[in-house]
């Protein structure tokens, strides 16, 4: 996972792109609880330097892991504290979609699993990548949203090899 982000990185630079890094598992990232919690409650000093992350960028990488057939728990808790309302979207007026906030931003979405990628894609359907590219991500306005799913990842080191290629020149072109 970690060689994965670093050839990503290292592809961007080369390619004349400025980065900032989230690393997720670093972070304390409290749990929202309620409804409320997430439409009324301020965000923590941690999110709010990862919202003006966001606010920086224009192309956005996440990467992680399939466990338990979706994404691990921290990132969908993280992704609920920082694409919160008034930030990533606005309050819907009645009858409308609310509207999107963080236009203008491009994502590639990588994940990494134990199974092979054709297989999540035609039994699983890819659900969970779905979910979060349409429910979430073009929800809140960014748009392309890629996805890169590598299955068989503890395979061969030629494997290994070609994605991490594959990493740095998705990385280049940032996207």
């Amino acid at each position: 996972m970690h060689a994965l982000a670093a050839a990503y990185e290292d592809g961007a630079r080369a390619g004349g792109h400025e980065l900032r890094s989230i690393r997720l598992a670093g972070l304390k990232v409290p749990l929202l609880r309620t409804g409320e919690e997430f439409q009324l409650e301020a965000a923590s000093a941690v999110i709010r330097e990862a919202q003006q992350s966001l606010l920086w960028a224009d192309h956005v990488l996440i990467l992680f892991p399939l466990w338990l057939g979706a994404m691990p728990a921290l990132l969908k808790g993280f992704l609920e504290q920082v694409l919160r309302p008034g930030f990533a979207f606005a309050p819907a007026v009645r009858g409308r979609m609310p509207r999107k906030l963080l236009k203008g931003r491009s994502a590639r979405i990588v994940v990494t699993m134990g199974m092979p990628s054709l297989f999540y894609r035609l039994v699983y359907r890819s659900h969970s990548v779905k979910s979060l590219e349409r429910n979430i991500l073009a929800f809140c306005g960014f748009a392309p949203v890629r996805v890169s799913i590598i299955g068989m990842v503890e395979g061969s080191a030629a494997h290994r090899a070609t994605w991490l290629a594959k990493m740095v020149a998705l990385g280049k072109r940032a996207g």
